[in-house]
């Protein structure tokens, strides 16, 4: 079994938003010379999270404004006594912050309208993005 490793980053703009990362992740599959197995995305952060989801703006706006109504920034949340992002921590650990993804004939297993997003909870930041390809 090959194990590849491929990382990159992605520099956000604003407090929440939706960055499709499907390419990037395609060039890391590619790279790694990994036909059939598994394809894992990770982002090592507390307040981002990576979603298989449609790439359309106004879903964007939707994914952020669900967010935002389940997760509200301006709540009394303890956490915001500390740090005032409580929020992005809670919104990143139901979201999740991998992604496990079948890879076949060097094709990652994704349905039509599926693409890879990282969802920023609390930016602007620099997001580190880990591709882990495992397989034959």
């Amino acid at each position: 079994m090959k194990v590849f490793i491929k990382e990159f980053t992605v520099a956000t703009r604003t407090r929440f938003e939706v960055v499709d990362i499907t390419g990037l992740v395609e060039d890391a599959v590619s790279s790694s010379g990994v036909s059939d197995g598994i394809v894992v995305v990770h982002v090592p952060h507390a307040t981002a999270a990576i979603m298989l989801n449609e790439a359309e703006p106004n879903l964007f706006h939707d994914y952020v404004d669900m967010v935002k109504e389940l997760f509200k920034p301006d709540a009394q949340w303890r956490h915001n006594m500390i740090d005032n992002n409580a929020h992005a921590h809670l919104a990143a650990a139901v979201i999740g912050s991998s992604r496990v993804i079948p890879l076949r004939g060097g094709r990652m297993m994704r349905g039509t309208w599926q693409n890879i997003l990282l969802l920023e909870l609390d930016g602007p930041r620099h997001r580190r993005v880990i591709v882990e390809v495992m397989g034959v």
